[in-house]
């Protein structure tokens, strides 16, 4: 009897568990061990790959809804959305005139989880509205004076790339809406200081005896089509921005973002 219950005491719950605590394999992977100290828990943030961007410690003041509308937190989330349904929407999509249309029509009708369209569309919606609203909250609360006048620097260009995104996606339907949409939106470029033919500076610009250097051929407009019209070449930048280029350049301006946020002292707390 002494034995069975010294068995069934080494494989207690607290037993077994001290003695996975103390095993090699756990110990490779959670170096820290269960954080039930001021200092366990500094380590477990700073080792973790993904907790290591916020601080260690923040302001209960900083963290309240009420002050910080959790805007943030749900425009990141948003992007994650966004990319997932992009990465699902890409293995049905094809970027061509013939095909565009076509597949945007089977995506909602035939593709099972169709809805997943949706879903990036509303997304891109809210997405647009969330950073417009966390722009407003930081602008209100002061959380742009120094020392976080960088960060509001990368903010106001992440919300450029976001108004980009969206643009840059309208016209992937390709459907009348989403042509014409474009077309008087790419003809704003051509009014682009230095590098639209029609914007200010451009006629400063020559080579030689005054012949032009920005054109209607070689202006940011025709960049950004391909072309003088928007066809073909203009879906085919317009796709490759809109899933490749522009949410790089997100995503890594965004680690920045969390990681300014972290080396100015966590989130702002109220003035």
């Amino acid at each position: 009897m002494s034995q069975l219950k010294e068995l069934l005491t080494s494989l207690s719950p607290t037993k077994l568990g001290e003695a996975i605590q103390k095993s090699q394999i756990y110990r490779s992977v959670f170096r820290v061990g269960v954080p039930v100290s001021d200092r366990k828990r500094m380590l477990v943030m700073l080792g973790n790959v993904f907790l290591h961007l916020h601080p260690v410690k923040v302001r209960k003041s900083g963290i309240r809804l009420r002050f910080t509308w959790c805007m943030g937190g749900i425009t990141f989330f948003l992007f994650l959305v966004l990319t997932f349904t992009g990465l699902l929407l890409m293995f049905y999509y094809r970027p061509t005139i013939e095909y565009a249309y076509v597949d945007i029509i089977d995506l909602r009708e035939q593709v099972p989880l169709g809805i997943m369209r949706e879903i990036h569309r509303w997304g891109a919606h809210a997405m647009v509205i969330s950073v417009w609203l966390h722009m407003v909250r930081v602008f209100m609360t002061g959380s742009y004076k120094p020392p976080r006048e960088f960060n509001w620097g990368v903010g106001v260009i992440l919300l450029v790339l976001t108004l980009l995104l969206s643009f840059t996606g309208y016209l992937l339907p390709w459907d009348q809406l989403a042509m014409w949409a474009i077309t008087v939106g790419s003809n704003m470029a051509r009014a682009t200081p230095f590098a639209g033919y029609e914007g200010p500076g451009a006629n400063l610009l020559t080579l030689g005896e005054n012949i032009p250097l920005i054109s209607s051929t070689s202006d940011a407009r025709f960049a950004l089509l391909g072309g003088t019209r928007v066809g073909e070449m203009a879906l085919l930048r317009f796709y490759v921005l809109h899933c490749v280029g522009l949410p790089l350049v997100a995503g890594f301006l965004m680690a920045v973002h969390f990681w300014r946020i972290r080396r100015d002292g966590g989130i702002s707390g109220p003035l």
